[in-house]
């Protein structure tokens, strides 16, 4: 797409793309209920892949505080950030709970950065598996660390609304680097996830 497109050009056009289709799959894009509908999927659309048009580096390094948090050794956790992405093999939604890890080196980051961190990559097309990378390599790079571990849980609807249509299947990946890649710091992050949490109990995704 050029990049001179505004972003309500670029909305007008896959409007027109939508309705096409609906046409193509036997519908009347005229009828009442779908009249205004390649407009509503144009702008869902462009949320949901909007991450593209973010900077990862900038999220995680506008809140970067200098804090000594127990020497080289201590882990912080972040679990269950919520996410929802869309698989680029049949433009389907994905979506479950990303932990993120770390053991700070001179620096903490805002906690709430963690969360924009996971938004800039889920609101991609994505492959759970590149996502989970893109992640940690954002975050290694962007902030003082002696390593970072990152584990996302997900339901894919590729797996559910059609093909195999197994409702109970969930796909977890994870990577490390550092620090955690001595079993006893692996070790510490799964317990301190599987922890219960300050409410009590609560599911993986």
């Amino acid at each position: 797409m050029k990049e001179e497109l505004t972003q309500e050009e670029r909305g007008r056009l896959i409007a027109e793309h939508y309705k096409a289709i609906i046409e193509l799959l036997g519908e009347d894009p005229e009828r009442e209920g779908l009249v205004k509908s390649p407009e509503r999927i144009a702008r869902a659309m462009q949320f949901l892949v909007s991450g593209y048009g973010k900077s990862a580096a900038e999220k995680l390094q506008s809140a970067l505080f200098e804090e000594n948090y127990g020497g080289s050794e201590r882990v912080i956790l972040v679990k269950g950030i919520e996410f929802y992405s869309m698989c680029e093999h049949h433009m389907l939604p994905f979506f479950g709970k990303v932990h993120i890890g770390y053991i700070p080196d001179t620096k903490v980051v805002g906690l709430s950065k963690l969360a924009r961190l996971v938004e800039v990559y889920a609101r991609r097309l994505q492959l759970q598996e590149r996502m989970t990378q893109e992640i940690l390599d954002a975050f290694v790079e962007n902030v003082p660390n002696h390593g970072a571990i990152v584990m996302v849980e997900a339901r894919h609807l590729c797996m559910q609304m059609r093909g195999v249509q197994k409702q109970g299947a969930v796909t977890t990946t994870y990577l490390y680097t550092g620090k955690f890649k001595e079993e006893s710091k692996r070790r510490e992050f799964f317990e301190m996830l599987n922890a219960p949490s300050i409410q009590g109990e609560e599911s993986r995704v």
